[in-house]
């Protein structure tokens, strides 16, 4: 087999299994040189939370010759993200050759994509405006009023673009919130006319997640910036095709978020009825999924601890599980309902967990949404999904992860303040435990 073959696959296999939760890769089997790559926008920066794609084409050359790299999130070519992402969708990095950087800075065989996604992650930083060459040092006031207005728009267009076009499109949502028509004479079942969407179900569950943090960022723009002011040109901005240009509009932002995460909710459910017909029709999810709720219903009845999962309606699509809180701990003596969905399409669509027993816990979200990663190599076998919950929910002294942040509030209080914030975190924490077994049904 071709050595740059073998070595392209190796990486995406690493990248894959990898820990990083803003990055993903993927490809077609027959085509390994064409990838495409995910870039979740860093907290604390104007990109947050913004799922940025970018095409990724390996030449027969690598890995002694970089590959060529486009952004793909542009607006369709119309919006430049930041000085070194244009609106061509060219990426300006020494690492890739295509701009001239220190000695040192060139691409080498020792590097490999998951370094130049790394770089290219590195320029979604919290004041991008000195990205731009000759800029680094602005220090004068006018600089940093330029500074602030380029992180404004950035924030607009990153919620607009990279989140809400995205989902919508998706969603097959138009911006009024109508579902679009679908094309009669396209024929679904022809591979040749679906496009190739690999991120299409992890953005949908990121969005779950992180859909407090997007109203959040339009509450902060709604306070900084006018309905319809007009975006600032930054000196080094291209009137015509390498700018962005715009106007603010934070409450249509708003009311489209809200029509999508709407949409995934429905969408949710609508997993239920037809996971109901695919029982009826003893499928091969509906006998896998059947056959897993047997054993990991054994496997819990064996364990030292009483959870227990039932199935609703005894639908194999829609998991029950009752989860006690460990002894010894703030969630000691709490009784939680947790509601696991399951696609038809599963394991590639991955499954809804949601806690309809209300907890204030730093990594369940508002609306009940649980974060937790389970074992990349184990997605289509539901007791790993399970255990990642529960390891989620008990972790004694777990580690401050931005990428995870679904609960802003809780978070803040567990990581972002002194003792005092952590004390009242677990108050919070510990009346919702108390709460869940005044609400618990019989």
């Amino acid at each position: 087999m071709d050595q740059s073959i073998i070595r392209i696959s190796k990486e995406l296999s690493d990248i894959q299994k990898g820990t990083d939760l803003a990055i993903a890769v993927a490809c077609r089997d027959i085509d390994v040189r064409n990838v495409k790559a995910l870039i979740i926008g860093p907290h604390e920066t104007p990109y947050e939370f913004g799922f940025f794609e970018f095409a990724v084409r390996f030449n027969k050359d690598y890995p002694s010759k970089a590959p060529n790299v486009q952004c793909i999130t542009t607006n369709g070519g119309l919006c430049r993200f930041n000085p070194n992402i244009y609106a061509n969708g060219k990426i300006c990095l020494s690492i890739l050759g295509t701009w001239r950087g220190e000695r040192g800075e060139e691409w080498s065989s020792a590097q490999g994509l998951e370094s130049i996604l790394l770089s290219i992650q590195s320029l979604l930083s919290s004041n991008p405006y000195e990205n731009e060459p000759g800029f680094e040092d602005a220090n004068e006031e006018s600089d940093k009023k330029m500074q602030k207005a380029y992180v404004q728009k950035i924030r607009h267009e990153t919620l607009r673009i990279a989140v809400i076009q995205r989902l919508e499109g998706y969603m097959g949502l138009t911006p009024d919130g109508a579902k679009v028509k679908k094309d009669e004479d396209v024929d679904d079942s022809d591979e040749s006319n679906v496009p190739f969407e690999p991120f299409k179900d992890l953005i949908k569950r990121r969005f779950l997640w992180y859909y407090q943090s997007y109203l959040t960022a339009i509450e902060q723009g709604k306070a900084e910036v006018k309905e319809q002011q007009l975006f600032v040109r930054m000196p080094f901005e291209s009137p015509g095709n390498n700018t962005m240009d715009g106007r603010f509009n934070y409450p249509e932002l708003e009311r489209r978020l809200k029509n999508i995460k709407a949409a995934i909710d429905a969408e949710t459910k609508q997993w239920t009825e037809e996971g109901s017909a695919e029982m009826a029709e003893e499928t091969t999810v509906s006998v896998n999924l059947q056959h897993q709720y047997d054993q990991v219903s054994a496997y819990l009845k064996r364990g030292d601890m009483p959870h227990v999962v039932t199935l609703e309606n005894g639908n194999p699509f829609v998991w029950i599980m009752t989860y006690f809180g460990r002894p010894m701990t703030n969630l000691d003596g709490g009784l939680f309902r947790i509601r696991m969905c399951f696609s038809p399409r599963f394991p590639d669509e991955q499954p809804r967990v949601r806690f309809e027993t209300k907890i204030f816990h730093h990594h369940v979200a508002e609306d009940g949404t649980a974060c937790y990663t389970p074992n990349p190599l184990k997605r289509e076998d539901v007791k790993s999904h399970i255990e990642a919950i529960m390891a989620t929910l008990e972790e004694d002294d777990p580690a401050y992860d931005p990428r995870k942040i679904v609960n802003p509030e809780a978070t803040r209080m567990y990581w972002g303040g002194g003792q005092a914030d952590k004390k009242l975190y677990n108050r919070r924490l510990r009346r919702s435990v108390q709460q869940s077994m005044e609400d618990f049904p019989e």
